[in-house]
């Protein structure tokens, strides 16, 4: 059985737009996936990256030409200069990892929780209620965003390093035996590759 190391953002648009592909894509190959959430901006730091709001005039123009195309040809909900981003992705990403550990609910659904709450509905996914709320709203027990605080700290620098390992410079990342595909706009590629 195929595994996916799936690094992701819980502040990145891009895995935003990938909707639940990943989930799909992975149940028709009954392919098992483990979330790793991590700071973008450390792991751009680490591989050569510049942060969306330090680059080149050109490429944060482009940038967001680009993220209301893919918005309006996806029909999804988004908000361009959303309220609260960038804002703090470590109590969301922690409570990802509670949620991983618990095996209780859908962490696909909780990931998607978040970025939706982050560019279409104006929420701070670094407000306690909010990490609550979209645990609850995805069959977690939203205690979890109380527990785990350690382990969910040292998961998510774990998971950075694991990243710069296996050569991940941006999110979303899929990883299977090594070979990577970067955007979401791979995942047609990862499918393709999971079908060899």
């Amino acid at each position: 059985m195929a595994h996916i190391d799936y690094y992701f953002a819980t502040i990145s648009p891009y895995t935003y737009f990938a909707t639940d592909e990943l989930e799909k894509i992975a149940d028709k190959h009954k392919a098992t996936i483990t979330y790793k959430p991590l700071d973008i901006v450390a792991l751009f730091g680490r591989t050569g990256g510049v942060p969306p709001k330090d680059r080149h005039p050109n490429r944060i123009a482009y940038r967001a030409q680009d993220l209301v195309r893919r918005a309006e040809r996806l029909e999804l909900p988004f908000n361009v200069k959303p309220a609260f981003w960038p804002t703090n992705m470590a109590p969301s990403s922690y409570a990802i990892i509670a949620a991983q550990n618990a095996g209780t609910g859908d962490v696909g659904a909780l990931c998607r929780a978040f970025l939706k709450a982050c560019w279409s509905e104006e929420k701070d996914i670094a407000q306690d209620d909010v990490i609550k709320d979209c645990l609850s709203q995805t069959g977690f027990d939203p205690s979890l965003a109380d527990s785990g605080l350690l382990t969910g700290a040292e998961t998510y620098a774990r998971n950075l390093e694991d990243a710069v390992n296996a050569n991940v410079f941006g999110a979303p990342f899929y990883v299977v035996n090594g070979e990577g595909f970067w955007g979401q706009d791979r995942l047609v590629d990862l499918d393709w590759h999971l079908s060899k």
